[in-house]
């Protein structure tokens, strides 16, 4: 079999496969270009999907003529500062961009076009057109300095790839994600994007710091985002991690709403996938999702950006450590949004009530006539507390008869309110100084049972129960190790493993909470989230769910009749108590409805 040398044509086509996968790749790549420039403002057209027509557009620091002849040579890059011995240290990267292989790359595939210029000089441009290199030649540019470049016909001299590009809407849709990416992580950089001539993003420089990310996050992502994110500020050793992440009351169907950057770059990390993952686990459902725009600050040698020809992946000297900062702190900020639950919550309850009025008086006329012709009287009293409305309701007195038993304004006054009366046995109304919460008892107690049980788990080691007969669990042998190698670990969660051979584990004791387990498939379990993520989460997971089961039963039961005190000391409690403005599902516990909202629902404003 003979050896050849490919033609360098062929060389920068396959690189563009690897680096240029579709119209996004281009955006992403000329858009860290010019941002890695010094760009204040960055313009983006795209036509067809990106495939017909691209542009990009800055006021960075422009290149001189010279250095354009050079920017579409493969692996030239102003962005890699060689040592006295003229070695190159990867390991110390400081800017979006490094490998020299993008601007080249398109050339080979489309025809390019670069125009540029640098301050106090004139423009210039050069061209490429399937990889064929054309002279640097005079130009007309509009503004003092910056960066032009145009992409048409992407992968023009290469149909195969055509076939495989999606449509034009969906890759016009990739395009306006990679942008709103690329905006989230520099919010003093001005961003536009036009596609098909209709500007479908504007967003003006912010000014650098939390205050400006999060107007920036807002134009983005939303206002109820903004409302409903906690800031997260943490720093352990040499990483910091900075950002926002939302309630898991306001918690999303998919990932969608999960963004991560290291030192300033888009990424999609499995690892740190995973620890945000594992954060919100005590408080989301398997299929439901939190909402979080992560942002990790790092020496760059303690991060490999190169492990990636589209630099998506990262990979951590210490990912124990990145791991541990981001859970310990997304953690943090949840204890300390207290019983907080999400705007949204109020938002959806107030849609149920926004029906057709004449349609609602229809249906609701023969169910209910009432004879309004004679004076009101208020309801008998049941016996069981002063002023119960009805036997689906339990109601405090101040809330009929106010002149005998006068409102506790330091009730009103607390986050939840003074309880005024318990529906269908399930749920507690409470008045606020400006409102009214409507809380779901069963919820409400059960998270503050959970509460309790983990602070008790926390206080001391795991029970453990040892197996009658050890359990041999055969696995894969590099499953094996690495299950024998967490021995410590899972001891501490009250499982006791051993090696016991190639290809197996033996185990003797698991956590009492578990009962009688299926230890294989717990082991298997573990097992692959050690492969996965490097810890198992399998384990500490289902003593959760053993632990929310047992708070399921041991809490107030919907149907259970609550007195006043009772009602007022679940609020209490609620208020006290970290996470409790959601059950252990993420469903929130209560609802609020401010004075404001009710009284839109009558047309009062």
């Amino acid at each position: 079999m003979l050896i050849r040398r490919l033609p360098p044509e062929t060389v920068n086509r396959i690189a563009a496969g690897e680096v240029v996968e579709r119209p996004a790749s281009a955006v992403k790549e000329l858009v860290e270009n010019a941002l890695d420039a010094g760009a204040g403002r960055i313009e983006i057209q795209a036509d067809g999907g990106g495939l017909t027509r691209l542009l990009i557009a800055d006021d960075g620091c422009g290149m001189a003529p010279d250095q354009l002849a050079l920017a579409v040579e493969r692996h030239a890059t102003s962005k890699l500062e060689p040592d006295d011995a003229g070695d190159v240290d990867l390991l110390r990267i400081f800017t979006l961009g490094f490998r020299g292989e993008a601007l080249p790359s398109m050339g080979s595939v489309s025809r390019l076009t670069i125009s540029s210029r640098t301050a106090g000089e004139p423009a210039y441009a050069i061209e490429v057109e399937a990889g064929q290199v054309r002279p640097v030649r005079p130009t007309a540019f509009a503004g003092s300095h910056g960066t032009r470049v145009e992409v048409r016909d992407l992968f023009y001299a290469t149909p195969a790839r055509l076939k495989f590009m999606k449509s034009e809407r969906a890759e016009a849709m990739a395009i306006a994600e990679e942008v709103k990416r690329q905006a989230m992580a520099h919010e003093a950089v001005a961003f536009s994007l036009e596609i098909d001539g209709r500007t479908v993003l504007r967003l003006a420089a912010e000014h650098p710091g939390d205050e400006g990310r999060l107007a920036r996050l807002g134009a983005i992502l939303g206002d109820a985002f903004g409302q409903n994110a906690l800031l997260i500020d943490q720093t352990r050793e040499a990483l910091r991690l900075s950002g926002y992440a939302g309630l898991p009351t306001y918690s999303r169907g998919n990932s969608g709403h999960q963004y991560l950057f290291v030192n300033g770059r888009p990424v999609r990390d499995r690892l740190l996938q995973g620890a945000l993952r594992g954060a919100y686990a005590d408080f989301l459902a398997r299929d439901r999702h939190p909402a979080a725009v992560l942002y990790l600050d790092l020496d760059p040698t303690l991060v490999d950006v190169n492990v990636h020809p589209a630099k998506a992946e990262v990979r951590f000297r210490d990912p124990a450590l990145a791991r541990g900062l981001i859970v310990g702190a997304l953690k943090h900020a949840l204890a300390g949004a207290g019983h907080r639950a999400s705007t949204t919550v109020a938002d959806q309850a107030l849609s149920a009530f926004r029906a057709d009025p004449v349609r609602w008086a229809q249906r609701a006329a023969p169910a209910y006539a009432p004879d309004w012709t004679g004076p009101w009287q208020a309801p008998a009293p049941t016996g069981v507390i002063p002023g119960l409305a009805e036997v689906s309701a339990r109601v405090e007195p101040q809330a009929w008869t106010p002149q005998t038993a006068p409102a506790q304004p330091d009730l009103m006054d607390r986050p939840l309110g003074a309880a005024r009366a318990q529906l269908h046995g399930t749920y507690i109304v409470a008045q606020t100084r400006d409102g009214m919460v409507v809380v779901d008892q069963h919820a409400a107690h059960e998270r503050l049972v959970y509460e309790r049980m983990k602070a008790q788990m926390a206080e001391g080691a795991v029970a453990r129960q040892a197996l009658l007969v050890p359990a041999v669990v055969q696995l894969d042998p590099a499953e094996a190790e690495r299950v024998a190698a967490a021995a410590p670990q899972l001891e501490a969660l009250g499982l006791i493993v051993e090696a016991f051979g190639p290809g197996a584990v033996l185990v003797r004791e698991t956590p009492a909470l578990l009962g009688d387990t299926d230890v294989e498939g717990l082991i298997r379990d573990i097992a692959d989230d050690l492969a996965e993520n490097g810890q198992a989460l399998a384990l500490t997971e289902r003593l959760s769910e053993v632990c929310s089961t047992m708070a399921c039963h041991g809490s107030v039961r919907a149907g259970r009749r609550l007195s006043a005190e009772e009602m007022n000391a679940l609020l209490r409690q609620m208020e006290a108590t970290p996470h409790s403005g959601q059950c252990n599902h993420g469903r929130p516990t209560y609802v609020e409805l401010k004075l404001a909202d009710i009284e839109r629902l009558f047309g009062r404003r």
